[in-house]
Parts: C-alpha cells; sequence; structure tokens
C-alpha cells in the first residue's frame, strides 16, 4: 500500500511539471504571435467601432470607424467625416485587442493620394488641420506628396492656392 502512495504522488509530480511545460509553451506562443500583429490588424478589426485618436499636434478627434487603409483612417462623427493619416496618429483609445487578417491588395495599395484624389474629384469643401494650421476650401491638384488647396474663406471668395505635403497633414474634416 506504501509503494501505491509512493507512485501517485510520483504520478501527480509528473502530471504537474507537464501542466507547467504546456502553459509556459501556450504563453510563449501567444506572445509570439501577439508580436507579429500590427496597428492596421487592430484597426482593421475595429472597424465599427468608436475610437478615440489623438493627433500629433494635440488634437482629439473621435469616430465610428467607417473605412481605412494602410496610410489613412475615414471615421464618422454624426454627418461630419474625418480622414486621419495614420502617420498623424500619436495614441488611440477604444481599439480592442483583436486583429483581422487580410485587407487585401487593393486596400494595402489605397493611399493617401488616392483618398484625397477622390476629394479633389468631387469637389468637396474641406477644412484641413495640418501642423496646428487650419485652411479652409477645397482640393484643387493632388500630387504624388502633395496637395494644393484652393482657400475659400468664411467671407465666401475664392483665396490663395496652398500646398501642403501629405506628411503635414493632420486631419481633413467634412465642410
Amino acid at each position: 500500500m506504501r509503494w501505491e502512495t509512493l507512485f501517485e504522488d510520483l504520478e501527480s509530480q509528473l502530471e504537474a511539471v507537464h501542466a507547467a511545460d504546456r502553459a509556459a509553451e501556450v504563453a510563449e506562443r501567444t506572445r509570439t504571435e501577439r508580436a507579429s500583429v500590427t496597428l492596421d490588424a487592430r484597426f482593421r478589426a475595429a472597424r465599427g467601432s468608436r475610437l478615440v485618436l489623438r493627433l500629433r499636434d494635440g488634437e482629439t478627434v473621435s469616430g465610428e470607424l467607417v473605412d481605412l487603409a494602410h496610410q489613412w483612417l475615414l471615421l464618422a462623427d454624426g454627418a461630419r467625416r474625418l480622414l486621419v493619416p495614420t502617420a498623424a496618429v500619436g495614441w488611440v483609445g477604444g481599439l480592442g485587442r483583436h486583429a483581422a487578417t487580410g485587407g487585401g491588395q487593393v486596400m494595402r495599395r489605397l493611399t493617401m493620394g488616392h483618398a484625397l484624389r477622390a476629394l479633389a474629384r468631387d469637389r468637396v469643401h474641406v477644412r484641413i488641420q495640418a501642423r496646428g494650421v487650419e485652411l479652409v476650401g477645397r482640393l484643387d491638384a493632388v500630387g504624388a506628396d502633395h496637395v494644393d488647396v484652393l482657400a475659400v474663406p468664411e467671407g465666401g471668395r475664392i483665396g490663395s492656392v496652398w500646398t501642403v505635403p501629405f506628411d503635414a497633414l493632420d486631419v481633413i474634416r467634412s465642410g
């Protein structure tokens, strides 16, 4: 009877060692998998969620994430739309822990230029925040790395054309 107790104790110890090894392996695999998750993948999983973005200029914007590509996020705040370059995002609130794979080649190839050219084509009235300066008007022309903004001040008269590099853009608001 004493031997049976001894062998049961050894079996229990062996099972405990195996359980600890499995737990360590699961934890390591989880860390490895988590290390491969991109911010893009987390944004894709958050489509339809309300996000709060703190921009590099210190401004905070929020809205429902309705569309995205590698270089930009489109938020809806009521009737207003906000196009935010991902490079302008300092931090994100409301982003879940989940990630979505894929996104496809088309989504990865849709650049900030594509989004801005669509707005320029439709002659949309915008408010552009670029490094703490606001321009109101419409997009006149979109180059490879910059956009020309035809300023239309509050009085409605057409003003100057301002050229803004893409990397200076913080947020483009509709109307």
